[in-house]
Parts: structure tokens; sequence; C-alpha cells
């Protein structure tokens, strides 16, 4: 069965996973879901992910849950743009997650950057999701 919104299956799959207090989880490997995951772990809400290969030409993300006093790093991950209604944003009205506490993850013309970096080079996109 074909998933409909890859990035949302992953960041289920992460919402899950840290409810259950999992160290690891595995989603499917695409270029998008690799991008977003660099941003999450350059943010510090994730340790890390590495790509894992398997026969048959099939690859997945091992991502590495990170926890602080036993509590998880990630409190929200939510999808803004959905397959069904994408929304984008102008680099004057991308949305601030909790006052900056948060970040906004958007795919631009420049690639997938959160949302100060996007500010910082003046560049406007598609909102991904917010990460508090």
């Amino acid at each position: 069965m074909a998933i409909s919104d890859p990035l949302g299956d992953m960041l289920t799959r992460i919402r899950n996973a840290q409810m259950r207090r999992k160290g690891k989880v595995s989603s499917p490997n695409s270029k998008l879901r690799a991008h977003v995951l660099e941003v999450l772990a350059k943010e510090g809400y994730i340790r890390g992910f590495t790509t894992v290969e398997y026969e048959g030409g099939k690859s997945e993300l091992e991502i590495e849950l990170k926890y602080f006093d036993g509590e998880p790093v990630i409190r929200t991950i939510e999808r803004v743009s959905k397959p069904g209604r994408r929304v984008y944003s102008s680099v004057k009205n991308i949305p601030h997650v909790s006052n900056g506490l948060g970040v906004s993850i958007l795919s631009t013309p420049r690639g997938v950057m959160c949302d100060h970096q996007a500010r910082e080079e003046n560049v406007g996109g598609e909102v991904l999701c917010r990460v508090f």
C-alpha cells in the first residue's frame, strides 16, 4: 500500500516512538525525509540518523531520538503543509513557533531549512512542519 504523505508518516513515527520512550525509530528513505532530519539534527531535536541499506535496493533511515531528564526533547511535532492543502509563506510571513523557541521547517528554492535560516537568506517557501 502506498503512503499518501511520506513526510507526515515519518513525523507520526517519531511522535509515536517518543510516546513509547523508544531510543530509535526507522522510516523508509527519501531525499525529503533525509533533509528534514538533517535540519532536526542541526537544531538539536534528534541525536542523529543513519541510512541502512537492505537487499533489493531498499533503504531505511534509522533515527536516534533525544531525551532530557527522561522527557522527549520534541514536545510537539506537527505537519503544516499536507498533500490536500499546501501552505506557502513569503519571507515576511514565516511563522514564529512558540515565540522563537521552536522552529518551522521550510522547503525553499535553496533547499530545506529552518525558519530563522530562511529569514537570514531572505527566502520563503512551503512550510513543511512545526517542531517545539
